[in-house]
Order: C-alpha cells, then structure tokens, then sequence
C-alpha cells in the first residue's frame, strides 16, 4: 500500500468511504454530522473573535463611542453574514450579497481602526 501514489490512495480511501455511505444508507447520519460541522465552525470563528476583542479590549475603550460602535456592529454584521450563508442555499445572489456585506463590514472594521491607530 505504501508503494502507491499518495493522490491514487487517497482518491481509493474517499472511493471507500462513498460506498460504505451508499452502501449503509447512512445519507441522513452524513447530513447530521454536516449540520453539527457548521455549527462547530460557527463557534470557532466566534471564539476566534472573542479572542481577538480580549486581547485588545483596552485599546478599543479608549476610542470614541462612535467608533466603538462602527466596530461593533461591523464585527455583529460580518458574525450574523457568515452564520446566514451557513444555513441558506448558497445560490447565486445570495453568495454575492454575502461578499459583498462581508467585504463592507470588513472595510469598516479596517477603515476604524486605521483612523483610530493612525497619530497625524
């Protein structure tokens, strides 16, 4: 087995593993693990977040309510985006109406936090 190519091997194990689905009828386990994925991913973004706003907590209060609140609720839009497109079909106009509100959220958390870190 190890005398294979490694693509070749691992094209046969996800071959295997796609029978064994098909083959158990295990359609429905597969879509609740896919569920139970997307959640888990929700929650490490979420977490990653919440890291990043610890770690610079102090920084942040120090800005202008107004900036405080541009970023914040940038950083709520881009978290609400990213859980949306997760549990919608992800058709045409609904992936780029994601890019397009993930790429403003985005630039306005940027934009914050340049104009406050930036001493002219």
């Amino acid at each position: 087995m190890s005398r294979i190519n490694p693509f070749v091997r691992g094209l046969l194990i996800v071959a295997g593993i796609s029978a064994v689905i098909v083959v158990l009828k295990l359609q429905a386990t597969l879509t609740a693990l896919f569920l139970i994925a997307r959640i888990a991913f929700l929650l490490a973004i979420a977490f990653f977040i919440y890291l990043l706003w610890r770690e610079h907590r102090q920084e942040i209060s120090a800005w202008p309510t107004r900036a405080r609140w541009v970023f914040y609720s940038a950083a709520v839009l881009a978290v609400a985006d990213i859980a949306a497109i997760s549990f919608l079909n992800e058709t045409g106009p609904d992936a780029v109406a994601f890019v397009v509100v993930l790429a403003i959220s985005a630039f306005a958390m940027w934009r914050t936090w340049k104009d406050q870190t930036t001493y002219v």
